[in-house]
């Protein structure tokens, strides 16, 4: 017997995360909190402001869909470290809302790093 899943129903989840988003942090190690992903010197080493405009809901690459998030240019590096995680946090209740590995980067103060688009998956039942 087959299974089935309408994309309204994954995209809820993505309308959830798109409701919410206020800022993209480049991290030096996963975050598990709001805290660690915004504040925490050994975490955050860069952040920019994002928006419900920057999160794109489309068919995923594979059977299912899928959220993008824009590309940000000429972020300012805050500390210097070593990025490997991207998070994505809002401001209203202070949630850590996804948190996802990126290519590793070292990173210098006063600097500025690019983050390019970015995808977050979720696959039809199978």
């Amino acid at each position: 017997m087959a299974k089935y899943q309408n994309d309204l129903m994954l995209d809820e989840a993505f309308q959830w995360l798109r409701a919410r988003v206020t800022q993209m942090t480049v991290c030096s190690a996963q975050p598990t909190t709001y805290t660690e992903a915004t504040t925490t010197s050994n975490y955050k080493l860069a952040d920019v402001a994002m928006g419900s405009t920057d999160l794109t809901i489309s068919d995923g690459d594979s059977p299912g869909r899928k959220v993008r998030m824009a590309a940000k240019s000429g972020v300012t590096v805050d500390k210097t470290g070593t990025a490997n995680h991207v998070a994505l946090v809002g401001s209203t209740g202070s949630t850590l809302l996804l948190v996802t590995t990126c290519t590793t980067i070292a990173l210098t103060a006063a600097g500025t790093v690019d983050i390019p688009v970015w995808d977050d998956e979720i696959a039809d039942a199978a």
